[in-house]
């Protein structure tokens, strides 16, 4: 027989993945700001004493969401896309192009780029995609100079400069009044980043 605890802890991570789901939902559908605490318990089926166990405040439960679609991006990019690449720099090639890819989808777009930098502070927006992303392109970088297509440099300086370029780029596909196009000219671009930073053989 389980402990009264263990059921507890049960029900508690359930009420909160249940919260987190629902709010995912609402916010990639509405905005932020277009959505209600009562809106999100109902949709959840808790109650709304339930969400502030869980969470300070709407705010709170916002961070958690930006905090799991960015996982989920991040997880994807490095397993779909760069784990199967045949080289250290195809491999950041395809990670720039999955990340546009990936910041287009309805969810991330309107959560991640749109809402995110507002809602929780352009400070908070980016230590969230550092703690998912930096790891995966330092990663990437440290291989690239490990095959000598990369010229031998510190790595986090590079790192923190290329994942600002990515960001950039998201949130100018994002806000463009052509995305499509916009997104073909970022990843275009990005690809020259890449280029320029080869060793020259």
């Amino acid at each position: 027989m389980q402990p009264t605890s263990s059921k507890h802890e049960q029900r508690s991570r359930a009420t909160r993945s249940a919260l987190v789901a629902a709010a995912r939902r609402l916010f990639a559908e509405r905005g932020y700001a277009d959505v209600g605490t009562e809106e999100i318990v109902r949709a959840a089926g808790v109650t709304r004493g339930a969400l502030y166990h869980q969470f300070r405040d709407k705010t709170d439960l916002f961070d958690t969401v930006v905090q799991t679609v960015e996982a989920e991006v991040t997880e994807r990019i490095a397993t779909q896309a760069m784990a199967t690449a045949s080289d250290p720099v195809e491999a950041l090639r395809a990670g720039a192009r999955a990340f546009l890819d990936a910041f287009a989808e309805p969810d991330a777009e309107r959560i991640l780029l749109l809402d995110a930098p507002g809602v929780l502070g352009w400070r908070r927006w980016r230590e969230i995609g550092q703690d998912q992303g930096l790891g995966v392109i330092t990663e990437a970088l440290a291989a690239a100079i490990g095959t000598g297509d990369l010229v031998d440099q510190p790595v986090s300086p590079l790192a923190h400069l290329l994942l600002g370029a990515l960001d950039e780029a998201a949130l100018k596909v994002a806000h463009a009044d052509d995305p499509e196009a916009t997104r073909a000219e970022m990843a275009a671009a990005l690809d020259r980043l890449v280029e320029g930073l080869l060793v020259r053989r």
